[in-house]
């Protein structure tokens, strides 16, 4: 049975991270390390962590520079076998869903599998604001601007110590980069999972403010640029992408 490790990084998260804990507890896979990367939060979250997480745990609390700096400490401390990434205002779709993950990457001997991202309330997450649907994956997609749901994707620890963690001179588009990197090599497998992996609370960094917006697409266009995928034209196909995400709903 492979280990995965799953990694939730947090700062004064108390609000929400004991839902995301909870959706950990309920996986019905067994073999599972929660890594929470706390940010010396001042509030209760390390409290809520050590009190109701049931899994196997890696509790570190300490300065970081960031929300990548935070990540690639956990994918460096974590031991399992594959590692995924779970902020902490987020939460898995369903006790089963690790299993499917883990089942469809060990059946179809796959490097990574993905799946789709549901955007939803901040307060009611049964309500979804946006539909992130992904598809098989196909490298003549990179170029259209095409990426699956970060969250979504669990990756072999082999796939990091082949192309390295997030590179922290990007402040908000270092996954999008991280996955240019890892999906342009022809040498690994992907899969795509039909189903919602994650539910994700709106709000993120990166839609926070116009000034963010701004931010992001110069970085988008750096990453792209850097990874030699495409130009201007993949860029505004990645944005314009987005609009469909506001019309499914299931």
């Amino acid at each position: 049975m492979l280990k995965i490790s799953i990694i939730t990084v947090c700062y004064n998260s108390s609000k929400t991270i004991l839902d995301t804990i909870t959706s950990v507890n309920n996986q019905s896979y067994k073999n599972i390390e929660h890594v929470f990367i706390d940010g010396l939060s001042s509030d209760n979250t390390l409290e809520l962590i050590k009190l109701n997480s049931k899994k196997k745990k890696v509790i570190i609390s300490e300065q970081d520079n960031g929300l990548y700096d935070a990540i690639n400490k956990g994918v460096s401390i974590a031991s399992g076998d594959v590692i995924g990434l779970l902020h902490s205002d987020d939460l898995l779709s369903s006790p089963d869903i690790i299993s499917d993950l883990i089942e469809k990457i060990q059946s179809e001997n796959l490097d990574a599998v993905y799946g789709d991202l549901q955007y939803v309330d901040k307060e009611n997450t049964n309500k979804i604001i946006r539909y992130w649907k992904s598809c098989e994956f196909n490298p003549n997609l990179l170029r259209k601007g095409w990426m699956p749901a970060h969250p979504t994707l669990i990756l072999k620890k082999e796939v990091y110590l082949k192309h390295g963690v997030f590179n922290k001179s990007f402040k908000i588009a270092a996954d999008y980069d991280f996955m240019m990197r890892i999906f342009k090599d022809s040498s690994l497998k992907f899969g795509y999972l039909p189903k919602v992996v994650t539910k994700m609370r709106v709000g993120g960094a990166s839609n926070r403010s116009v000034k963010n917006i701004i931010k992001k697409t110069k970085e988008d266009y750096r990453a792209i640029r850097s990874n030699n995928i495409g130009g201007i034209i993949t860029l505004l196909l990645k944005n314009t992408s987005k609009i469909k995400q506001f019309l499914i709903k299931t």
